[in-house]
């Protein structure tokens, strides 16, 4: 790993530092990763690492960027080509609990760099992507309610608030239970009964 790293394009060494991250964090608290065991893990000297990082703010920013991305990208790719507003938010829910999945540390990053007191790059880059995220929900619940899938005057915000709630909870439990693969194992479950609530009873 460290012969290999060494001689990578410095895109290639940033983006494998990123995903190193992500894997630490799946392990331990990540509010616990330093610097010297991320370069530890690469098989880099933290000397190597800075050259491509200026501080730990700088990668857990970059790493931020990475999750954003890769989390909107699947969920946008999941509802394509979907033309019922509530298959797609099903489609979007099944997505993101996949993802989490995959990525276990995701969750416990974000939800660390949002109990930082003060103001931060990743914190206000987490806040973003809430933002995004929340934004593509609210559109599928008004085309839902538009389309007749959904009650007329559903609260669009609490709906949006609980989809995104429900997600929060399914992975906390999973995260307690220490088993990420729960959360794939409750979803289906969890998403018909709020599907129930949404729905137009037709």
């Amino acid at each position: 790993m460290a012969l290999h790293v060494k001689h990578l394009p410095a895109e290639e060494r940033r983006a494998i530092t990123v995903e190193t991250v992500v894997e630490l964090a799946a392990e331990q608290n990540p509010n616990d990763i330093t610097t010297a065991a991320i370069a530890k893990r690469m098989g880099l000297t933290q000397g190597a690492l800075f050259r491509h990082f200026p501080s730990k703010n700088a990668i857990m920013s970059a790493v931020m960027e990475w999750v954003a991305e890769r989390l909107l990208s699947r969920v946008d790719k999941a509802v394509q080509s979907i033309e019922s507003p509530i298959a797609a938010l099903e489609a979007m829910f099944m997505a993101h609990v996949a993802f989490v999945a995959e990525h276990p540390g995701v969750p416990r990053m974000l939800f660390g760099e949002l109990q930082h007191a003060g103001e931060t790059a990743p914190k206000r880059m987490v806040q973003t992507l809430i933002s995004r995220y929340g934004e593509r929900v609210r559109k599928l619940i008004d085309a839902g309610k538009a389309a007749g899938e959904m009650h007329p005057v559903l609260d669009t915000e609490a709906a949006v608030n609980l989809f995104v709630g429900t997600i929060q909870g399914l992975v906390m439990q999973s995260l307690l239970a220490g088993d990420v693969r729960q959360i794939g194992r409750n979803a289906p479950g969890v998403f018909a009964i709020y599907r129930r609530g949404i729905g137009s009873g037709m």
